[in-house]
This record gives structure tokens, C-alpha cells and sequence, in this order.
């Protein structure tokens, strides 16, 4: 058993409201379309072949599908906010719920260039990670992404993940016509307080605690 606290009965396709260090974390909705957007026209952020960011035309689509993995409890989809302007700056989520076997990926993420590099991707990590370890008692979270992807990859480990190993051939993307290799990370209870201090280290250091 986990030896954090475990708020009973916590719903793990919940969305609640977070905030830490200037960035707030809302259940995602029809209302931060417009923002997030905006968002993906002014950075390009689809024209990378290896990840699956909506574009500004799919925007609305992207919400109302992961509003229904949410409905169905696979998913609970956040707004990123940056407290500094109130504005969506990206997405992220918990994704793959397991609840029986208190297991959660964290992905499906996107963040606006001029936001990254700022401290506002740790502290929503932070965040996601202190819920699913310390109230939703979560065994291990995971992040996977894209073998081709090296960026997402090289932020994974300096998160403080392991690589758990590599699944050959795991997904087809009808977009490329490719098939994909994913590589899978994991954090785990007892690993939770370093990375935590970690990102409290990471955190002070762009002065946002």
C-alpha cells in the first residue's frame, strides 16, 4: 500500500483546481478553445511529424474528445493556465486511468513556446504529481512518448523518470503512415519525494517559489 495520504473515494477522472508557483491547472473545457487555439497557429506547434497536437482547426474536436474520455473515465483533461496573464497556454492530462490498479499516464500535453523554458511545465507537473501520489494513492505514473521525439524524451529523465523500456511497433499514425515506437517512463511512490524536491529546486530557480 501506498504510505500517503489517500483521499477516499477520489475520483481519478476528476479535474480539480490546482494552483502552485503562478500556474493553475482547471478542468479543460469549450471555453479555453479560443486561447489554446491561438496558441498552436502563432507557435506551429503541429508541424512536428512525431507528435499528435491538435491543430487550431481541430481545436474544438480535440476538447469535445477528451470531455468524452473523461465522461467515459479514461481521462481528466486540465487547462494549463499562466496566473501571470489568466490565459490557456497548453493542455495536459491524465490519461490511460487504471483506478483498480491506481495507475495513471500523464500526457496528451502541449505548451505555447514563449511558456516554455519558464517554469510553468514543472509546476504543472508538481501538480500533477502530488495529486496522484499523495490523494489519489497512484502505484506508478507514466509518461510515454514518441522513440523519434528526443526533447520530450531528454524532459521525461530530467523529471527524475526511469525508462522502463521501449514498445517496438506500438502505434500506427494514419497522419504519417508510420508506425510508432514508444518509449515508457515511470515514477513511483517511494521516488516522489526526490523528484518533488527536485522540482522545488527547478522551480526556485526560475523564481517561482
Amino acid at each position: 500500500m501506498s504510505h500517503f495520504s489517500v483521499v477516499p473515494d477520489s475520483d481519478f477522472s476528476e479535474a480539480p483546481t490546482m494552483e502552485f508557483a503562478g500556474v493553475r491547472l482547471e478542468q479543460l473545457s469549450i471555453e479555453h478553445c479560443a486561447d489554446l487555439a491561438e496558441v498552436v497557429e502563432r507557435d506551429h506547434l503541429v508541424e512536428a511529424w512525431f507528435a499528435s497536437t491538435p491543430s487550431s482547426e481541430q481545436m474544438e474536436e480535440n476538447i469535445k474528445q477528451r470531455l468524452a474520455n473523461q465522461q467515459a473515465g479514461t481521462m481528466a483533461p486540465f487547462a494549463i493556465i499562466d496566473l501571470s496573464t489568466g490565459k490557456a497556454v497548453g493542455a495536459t492530462t491524465y490519461l490511460n486511468i487504471d483506478a483498480a490498479n491506481r495507475r495513471v499516464e500523464i500526457g496528451s500535453t502541449f505548451l505555447g513556446i514563449p511558456s516554455q523554458g519558464t517554469g510553468i511545465n514543472p509546476a504543472a507537473k508538481y501538480l500533477l504529481l502530488q495529486r496522484a501520489f499523495q490523494e489519489l494513492g497512484c502505484y506508478s505514473v507514466a509518461f510515454c512518448t514518441h522513440w523519434h521525439n528526443e526533447a520530450s524524451r531528454a524532459a521525461i529523465l530530467h523529471l527524475g523518470a526511469k525508462q522502463n523500456g521501449v514498445l517496438r511497433n506500438h502505434k500506427y499514425d494514419p497522419k504519417t503512415g508510420t508506425l510508432r515506437d514508444t518509449v515508457v517512463f515511470s515514477i513511483l511512490p517511494h521516488e516522489w519525494p526526490t523528484v518533488r524536491t527536485q522540482l522545488e529546486a527547478r522551480l526556485r530557480k526560475h523564481g517561482r517559489i
